[in-house]
């Protein structure tokens, strides 16, 4: 073969092989980035909904949890009219604690707007979320708020053992043995809402509590519905409902024949009290419009009425 000709093949195989070469380290750059490496940052997310009643603008605030104890803040979102909210957690892996504070609401025994008084606030705790992970259907409610008091006020704080602890526990004081965290409460000031397809009877149960409260509120003349979940946090906080935080009565901020002043909270609002209050709630003239009466609450009415106030 002429010696130009061998020459010619040398080149066009060098241009070849080059050419290969930037195929290859294209083809590995681009699964490599779609496989999120390369340095890429990695996003999570936690949505869901704050209830009591559908909280709106308020501010939900995401908080790591470190030795036990609220650390830092990660994110903050502000809730839509329906108490939805979405936020972003970057690349953050551990247990978190949601804390809402502020926004107003449409109390569910009054039937009227509310906002949360100053100082009230409204949390729920989730144990270790992984890194990246898109979480959605958050509940955050008075009753996650009575069991993130609970947890912070165990031995160790809000490790991932208290957290579950607490949170399993509450929900099965309520009869929300689904999960408080995830489970919806229904909302008894839409018609129906307690008789549509698809209801359980967790999401019943988990909605009249709130309602109850609601009801327990109006009951005691308090100007602020969110001040008597103010007080059922403080009496979670030691496992037992009796109007105590440890060896200290709970005080609550009181309103209308009350004057104003501080009352302090009775041993039976946690458990027989809230049943009374949820028959109330349930007697024909009241807000309610869910389609529920005192026969589809029953077993938890008897329940409460029986618990004496151990969680």
């Amino acid at each position: 073969m002429p010696k130009e000709s061998c020459m010619l093949n040398e080149v066009i195989m060098e241009i070849a092989m080059k050419t290969l070469r930037i195929i290859l380290t294209t083809l590995v750059l681009s699964i490599i980035t779609a496989c999120g490496g390369g340095g890429g940052a990695t996003t999570g997310s936690i949505s869901g909904t704050v209830t009591k009643g559908p909280l709106s603008n308020a501010t939900v605030t995401a908080y790591a949890i470190n030795n036990g104890q609220r650390g830092t803040q990660i994110a903050t979102a502000t809730t839509a009219a329906n108490g939805s909210f979405t936020m972003t957690m970057g690349s953050y892996a551990g247990p978190v604690m949601l804390q809402v504070s502020g926004g107003s609401y449409t109390d569910e025994a009054n039937g009227t707007p509310m906002t949360m008084a100053p100082g009230d606030v409204m949390t729920a705790v989730m144990p270790n979320i992984a890194a990246g992970a898109a979480i959605s259907g958050i509940q955050v409610t008075p009753v996650t708020a009575m069991a993130q008091s609970m947890a912070q006020h165990m031995t160790g704080g809000m490790t991932d053992a208290n957290i579950t602890a607490a949170n399993t526990a509450m929900g099965n004081y309520f009869l929300v043995t689904t999960g408080i965290l995830t489970t919806q409460p229904i909302n008894p000031l839409i018609p129906g809402s307690g008789t549509a397809v698809g209801i359980t009877q967790d999401m019943k149960n988990y909605g009249l509590t709130i309602a109850a409260m609601s009801q327990s509120a109006k009951t005691l003349n308090m100007t602020a519905s969110s001040a008597f979940v103010t007080a059922m946090m403080s009496d979670a906080s030691d496992g037992v409902m009796n109007g105590k935080m440890g060896n200290t009565s709970v005080s609550m901020t009181m309103g209308g024949m009350m004057g104003g002043g501080m009352g302090m909270m009775a041993a039976t609002a946690g458990w027989s009290s809230l049943a009374t209050a949820m028959t109330t709630f349930l007697s024909p003239g009241t807000t309610n419009v869910s389609g529920l009466t005192m026969t589809d609450m029953t077993t938890l009415t008897t329940k409460l009425t029986n618990s004496n106030g151990q969680i």
